[in-house]
């Protein structure tokens, strides 16, 4: 792939999707062949706290970006996520791309439906009508559902890690028993919660109703610590099924319980072996925190299996290496 040069049309917001992809695709292509446009100054310059600096890739090229023209001689068009604003910037420019060239979508957000959470920007229209101009090639969609698989532009593609903003070195102390440090931006949030509020050493730990993101007292690299520092990490949908906190337990080593997702992920995390997985009602929860909290050398062991998946599937560079792949089934390289 280090000869092929890529159109990366992004939204200036944070966006975790678009955020790693854009990250493989630096990793795998090289930094002078992926473009972002408009210029996304996080990915070159400004260094967020985690998880907002998933895109930065600092490097010389970055400078060499200010004066770099669009031009148009692409192998391949990126519209990195389902916002607004990103497909306004890829409207402005669609007359300059030639028909021969690929154009896939990346609709990370949270709502099931194709370009579901352009409701939310008030935008809904503006999908269909740069469909009717052009169509995308493919669509790479993060809450993809089992029906899904009968369209074959739809292409699963959920979070991931890069491993390249996560602590150097991770503490090996397991100082908490069981955390879910969560909004509750879904009832069964909500109802774990309310198990958990009296349970382990979930009330001194922080595991408490009514947080707020904004108020998290772990934050940045030290939330990954901290993640780390669990015997177990419980994980439960949000506004999606698909949840930065599934991919981040694995990759810390703790062991993950959680509910199966109810969307497509290739090469998931196995119950039993990388991950548990918990009645979708919660009626089990409780108890399997005590089977695993009791049985160390068994929750180490997944832990450490589920860690090394991670590494193996669930980084930025396997998901831009999904990305490259498909759309090489479109176009020979």
């Amino acid at each position: 792939w280090a000869s092929m040069k890529v159109l990366y049309i992004n939204s200036p917001e944070c966006d975790y999707m678009q955020d790693l992809l854009y990250s493989g695709l630096v990793k795998v292509c090289g930094a002078e062949q992926v473009y972002d446009f408009p210029m996304h100054l996080r990915y070159h310059f400004i260094n967020k706290k985690y998880p907002r600096n998933l895109g930065l890739n600092r490097r010389w090229q970055s400078l060499k970006r200010w004066i770099q023209p669009l031009g148009n001689q692409w192998d391949l068009v990126v519209v990195g996520s389902c916002k607004n604003k990103t497909l306004e910037s890829y409207h402005s420019i669609l007359h300059l791309i030639p028909q021969k060239t690929p154009v896939v979508l990346i609709d990370g957000g949270d709502q099931t439906a194709v370009g579901g959470d352009l409701v939310y920007y008030k935008s809904p229209h503006i999908l269909p009508n740069i469909e009717q101009q052009r169509r995308f090639d493919l669509i790479f969609k993060r809450e993809f559902l089992p029906e899904y698989s009968k369209d074959p532009r739809l292409v699963p593609l959920p979070f991931c890690m890069n491993l390249a903003r996560t602590p150097k070195q991770l503490p090996s102390d397991k100082k908490y028993d069981v955390s879910f440090w969560a909004v509750e931006s879904h009832p069964i949030r909500t109802k774990a919660l309310h198990l958990l509020e009296t349970e382990f050493d979930c009330a001194k730990n922080g595991t408490v109703r009514n947080q707020q993101f904004h108020h998290y007292k772990r934050k940045g690299l030290f939330y990954l610590e901290e993640l780390a520092r669990c015997k177990i990490v419980l994980n439960l949908r949000g506004g999606g099924w698909d949840t930065m906190r599934y991919w981040e337990v694995p990759a810390v080593g703790s062991l993950m319980i959680t509910q199966k997702p109810g969307i497509q992920i290739p090469n998931d995390f196995v119950h039993g072996q990388h991950v548990i997985h918990c009645k979708d009602d919660l009626s089990d929860l409780v108890d399997l925190c005590r089977y695993y909290l009791k049985n160390e050398t068994e929750r180490e062991k997944i832990a450490l299996a589920g860690q090394n998946h991670s590494k193996q599937f669930h980084t930025d560079i396997a998901r831009a290496q999904t990305v490259l792949q498909h759309v090489r089934q479109l176009k020979n390289f």
